[in-house]
């Protein structure tokens, strides 16, 4: 009976998969927008093929919630195809209607247990997070982790709405499994952000009352404070402002209290003058006024947010080292590394397209960034937790961007190629990496090949 009525819910939100077929940095105005002439022409065959969806999950609906959830996840495939006809922009405002309408499958299965660690106190069932740059306005949070993220990082977010720079703006190679943006964080701004986080929020608390009135405030729970999984606030700052330590500290004031962690985005190519915050003297006297900014707030038991920087792959030895020394001076949280690449890398440099400004996402960039991590590892004696960032597509890479020196891993484009159903796919892949090498926990294999 309980796996008929997740199936009547199914049928009832006419749960769509739309891949994430967009780039970082993107608009994600919740409105879905009017459907391109283009697209029209597979309207018919996607109408056959959702109807296969649900003739399937009607036999599927009758047997285990286990199998029913991994049919789910598997569904999402067969529509992929039909998202790549749409502009990229308007498959990714696509994609976050969706998730934030729960319209995408809900991971029901647990976590394999090897998987699962805690960072800066805080309980990860696994490392896989969403990067920033997918759900820019913290619309979808809530169906984003039910997907199965162990972490999703909303922003960047600044203080005062902005457009971004104009369309296009964000270009597909998709044999090389790669994309270009120079969206330029357009963004609804911190005021917005913080009511929907706040809204959010209360609904959570009330729902966790309701279904919990008797619970012990000592009970050990997993996640954050964005209930199942752990939620990341990145922040950046306004293209027009002269005072970029301002804007941070802003976003810090407004938006930390939702936060379980908070990043200092100071490496997107796509804002002028911003990786110049990157400097040794820049970077310290920018964390400094951030840190004093969230520690002069009211925190109870739990303490303030951690907070990280995220870095460019653009960088050379001397940048990296400075990084790190600013890095451990201050006792910074720690490290994502890295953003997307201003170069590229082969085959993107033989692509028409890669003659487009902007910042390069996806497979390309795995080498690039992994070098980085590595060295950054070495250079901050595995004193600071770093995530790894940059053309993860499997759990295999994931698992190598861990014995990189990565405690936690993002992943984006791939997930824009992908769809859900890459997700599980990861974790299980890397559950698998770890228990063939002999390591218990994620936490064993941080730094392996560094050591």
């Amino acid at each position: 009976m309980a796996l008929r009525k997740i199936f009547r819910e199914f049928m009832n939100k006419r749960v769509l998969f739309p891949p994430l077929l967009t780039a970082r940095h993107c608009s994600s105005a919740a409105a879905a927008p009017n459907i391109p002439h283009s697209a029209k022409k597979g309207r018919l065959l996607t109408g056959v093929t959702i109807g296969l969806v649900i003739a399937g999950g009607a036999y599927v609906s009758t047997v285990d919630e286990a199998t029913f959830c991994s049919w789910l996840f598997s569904a999402t495939k067969l529509v992929n195809p039909f998202f790549a006809l749409l502009d990229p922009e308007v498959a990714h405002r696509l994609a976050v209607s969706a998730a934030a309408r729960g319209w995408v499958p809900r991971e029901k299965r647990p976590d394999p247990s090897n998987i699962g660690l805690e960072v800066w106190g805080r309980k990860f069932s696994n490392p896989i997070g969403l990067a920033a740059g997918f759900d820019k306005n913290a619309e979808a949070v809530d169906g984003l982790l039910a997907l199965g993220f162990g972490f999703v990082e909303v922003g960047s977010v600044t203080p005062v709405p902005q457009e971004g720079n104009p369309k296009p703006r964000i270009f597909r190679l998709p044999q090389e499994g790669a994309i270009i943006n120079r969206c330029g964080f357009n963004s609804e701004g911190i005021v917005a952000v913080a009511k929907r986080l706040g809204a959010q929020h209360g609904k959570r608390k009330l729902d966790e009352t309701s279904r919990n009135p008797s619970s012990s405030t000592d009970e050990v729970k997993h996640g954050g404070k964005a209930g199942p999984g752990i939620l990341g606030v990145n922040l950046g700052k306004n293209k027009t402002s002269e005072d970029a330590a301002a804007d941070y500290a802003q976003g810090v004031h407004t938006l930390s209290q939702y936060a379980d962690y908070l990043v200092i985005n100071v490496s997107s190519p796509n804002t002028p003058g911003l990786r110049m915050l990157q400097g040794r003297k820049q970077l310290k006297d920018l964390v400094k006024k951030v840190q004093a900014a969230r520690d002069e707030m009211q925190w109870g038991e739990e303490g303030p947010p951690p907070l990280l920087v995220k870095i460019a792959p653009d960088l050379s030895k001397e940048d990296l080292e400075d990084i790190a020394a600013v890095a451990l001076a201050l006792r910074l949280d720690g490290l994502i590394i890295s953003n997307t690449t201003v170069s590229r890398p082969d085959p993107v440099s033989k692509n028409p397209v890669a003659v487009e400004v902007g910042g390069l996402s996806g497979k390309p960039l795995f080498n690039l960034s992994i070098n980085i991590l590595k060295e950054m590892y070495v250079l901050t004696r595995g004193k600071i937790p770093l995530i790894g960032c940059g053309g993860v597509s499997s759990g295999r890479e994931a698992y190598q961007k861990i014995r990189a020196g990565a405690t936690l891993v993002q992943l984006y484009t791939a997930f824009a190629y992908g769809g859900p159903a890459l997700i599980p796919q990861i974790k299980a892949e890397l559950a698998e990496c770890l228990e063939r090498d002999g390591f218990k926990s994620v936490i064993e294999a941080v730094g392996a090949d560094c050591r």
